[in-house]
């Protein structure tokens, strides 16, 4: 299984002009997100595309406070479709298996998942309010094995 590469830099598109946002600050966080930014960019039916450009608040479950979560991209394709996308590895998509000895890095994951959860609903309620469809795209989505 391939790890999730950790580096992050600005992206720089060849048509700026599809990015709704400002085209010269475009981060990312992973080579999984770097090459989803090339296929936005470069592919003709998606029409406009946003990095991290929305936040939509969610109450975190652990320390039950307000936070504001960014999802990775929005899209709007030719045909009218709009998509919530957020990136991930399959394995931060699925709860943790619990071991004999309860590790950090068990409760970590834990930890983790369970934000996320918070973060993926808050999502969906925003997306059937206006008219997106969220989806996390994995590294099987991606064509990364």
């Amino acid at each position: 299984m391939k790890k999730r590469a950790t580096y992050k830099g600005i992206y720089r598109p060849t048509n700026p002009s599809k990015y709704a946002g400002d085209p010269t600050k475009i981060v990312y966080r992973s080579n999984w997100e770097r090459k989803f930014m090339v296929y936005c960019d470069k592919n003709d039916d998606i029409i406009y595309w946003a990095s991290e450009e929305l936040a939509i608040p969610y109450i975190n479950p652990i320390d039950k406070k307000r936070h504001r979560y960014f999802p990775d991209f929005i899209i709007k394709t030719k045909k009218g479709k709009r998509y919530m996308i957020e990136i991930k590895p399959s394995s931060q998509t699925k709860k943790p298996t619990p071991k004999l000895k309860r590790s950090k890095a068990f409760m970590r994951e834990s930890l983790e998942y369970i934000k996320n959860v918070a973060k993926w609903q808050a999502a969906d309620v925003y997306c059937n309010d206006n008219g997106l469809e969220f989806k996390i795209f994995t590294e099987k989505e991606l064509g990364i094995y």
